[in-house]
C-alpha cells in the first residue's frame, strides 16, 4: 500500500477537476430557445439537400473469421455420400 502514495496527489487534483469541471458547466447545458430551435429547423429544412447517389450493391466477399477452414459443401463423394 506504501508504494501507491505518489498517486494520492494525482488522483486529488483529478477529483478536483471533475468536481470543478462539473459545478462550472452545470448551467449552460446547452438549452437553447424554444424559437431559436425552430428558427434554426425551419432554415434548414427550406435549404436544398444534397441528392443521394444510389450505387449498385457491392459483391460481397466470405468474411474472414480467423480460422483457417473451407466451409462444408456437399460434393456427393466420400464417405456415407450414398445415404446407406
Amino acid at each position: 500500500m506504501e508504494i501507491l502514495w505518489w498517486l494520492a496527489p494525482a488522483a486529488v487534483v483529478t477529483v478536483l477537476a471533475m468536481a470543478w469541471v462539473g459545478w462550472t458547466g452545470r448551467d449552460g447545458r446547452g438549452q437553447v430557445d424554444r424559437d431559436v430551435a425552430v428558427a434554426r429547423l425551419a432554415a434548414a429544412m427550406e435549404r436544398d439537400q444534397p441528392k443521394v447517389r444510389r450505387t449498385a450493391p457491392r459483391s460481397r466477399s466470405d468474411r474472414s473469421t480467423g480460422i483457417a477452414v473451407r466451409p462444408s459443401r456437399s460434393t456427393g463423394v466420400g464417405p456415407g455420400a450414398d445415404g446407406a
